[in-house]
């Protein structure tokens, strides 16, 4: 995978002294960027902060190479925020099984392949894809503010796909030119790793095409960096003339943390459409209770329980992989124990096909 580089989308410069020649006040970061900043990069060091035995975890390359190697083709990235959300000593613990490089990784799979949900047909140039009637995809950064090791774009080619900066204003013509598309979704990466000035001018030249009603934004930072929700951000949604809807991805419901209840909170006073997606995934939330947790979590915080996806098939992910029947099993324990707008649509992505599939 093919990720922007961190550095550039904050300042590379610290804080510094004021230079008493000029009284020109220091450089600071913003709270967000800083925290991505010190973002843990090196598995043992997570393994460390947690108390972990990294033995038998076959963690240190001195004991299993293949897990270092894990690491090195897809990095370890998890912002310190999120791990503080981890269970100390637990080697099970589903948020660390979400980030942390396994040597299982590098099993070649049956069926696990690298574009897993066919979007290489589906590119339209300049970021964009397209594999559904009246919406288009705009990839705004390779970026994200964790490496998830299910990710189905871990294995996505960025730098092909115009999936930049330097690419929107191509992007908003090509929208321009197609009157059949009336939502945009912002895509990555994650779109809210790129500063509010440029997301701004973005939402802004967006919102300029007459037959675009809606704004829909994918990520997954109100999870992992909620310090990333600020004024401006929120500005920024509330102002615009498109419907915006935020889909935040979370897992589990240890994710939504009391920091990151205040975050969606703020969100909600802003934006009307709040949803979660959710990737069923085996040992971090493929029980009955863990699923029923999680929506009652979200629905807590003003959040809808939208899509429970079966595994994309990546290169790297089928350590994750829960069977279809064990998932409808699930959706219907959670039909008798929840009211229905508190249960998912389970569904599975397939390539080709003019929507995804429903499967209970």
């Amino acid at each position: 995978m093919t990720t922007a580089p961190t550095t550039l989308l904050m300042e590379t410069s610290t804080v510094r002294p004021i230079d008493r020649t000029t009284s020109q006040p220091p450089v600071v970061r913003e709270a967000w960027k800083q925290e991505l900043a010190e973002a843990i990069r090196d598995p043992v060091e997570l393994c460390e902060l947690l108390k972990l035995d990294l033995d038998p975890l076959k963690l240190h390359p001195a004991v299993d190479h293949h897990a270092d190697n894990a690491s090195q083709n897809f990095p370890l990235l998890v912002p310190r925020g999120f791990v503080s959300r981890m269970k100390q000593g637990d080697p099970n613990d589903p948020l660390l099984l979400q980030v942390l490089p396994r040597p299982e990784e590098l099993h070649d799979a049956p069926g696990f392949v690298s574009d897993p949900v066919g979007e290489q047909p589906a590119r339209r140039g300049t970021g964009l894809i397209q594999k559904y009637h009246g919406r288009c995809l705009l990839l705004v950064t390779g970026g994200c503010a964790v490496h998830c090791r299910y990710c189905f774009r871990r294995e996505f080619p960025y730098a092909e796909s115009g999936a930049s900066p330097a690419s929107f204003t191509d992007a908003v013509t090509e929208i321009r030119s197609d009157q059949s598309i009336s939502e945009v979704i912002l895509s990555g990466g994650d779109p809210l790793l790129v500063d509010d000035q440029l997301l701004e001018t973005l939402v802004h030249d967006i919102a300029s095409v007459p037959h675009v009603r809606r704004l829909r934004i994918h990520t997954r930072i109100p999870v992992v960096l909620p310090s990333r929700i600020t004024k401006q951000l929120l500005h920024i949604l509330h102002t615009t003339r498109l419907t915006v809807c935020v889909v935040i991805h979370s897992n589990h419901a240890a994710e939504l943390d009391c920091v990151v209840a205040e975050a969606m909170r703020r969100m909600g006073q802003v934006v009307p459409l709040l949803f979660n997606q959710a990737v069923l995934l085996r040992g971090v939330n493929d029980t009955a209770e863990s699923l029923i947790q999680l929506s009652e979590r979200l629905l807590d915080l003003g959040i809808t329980p939208y899509y429970l996806h079966l595994l994309d098939p990546v290169h790297g992910a089928s350590a994750f992989d829960v069977p279809e029947h064990v998932g409808v099993q699930l959706i219907e324990e959670l039909r008798n124990r929840l009211p229905g707008y508190a249960v998912p649509r389970l569904a599975r992505e397939n390539p080709g096909t003019p929507s995804k599939t429903w499967l209970a």
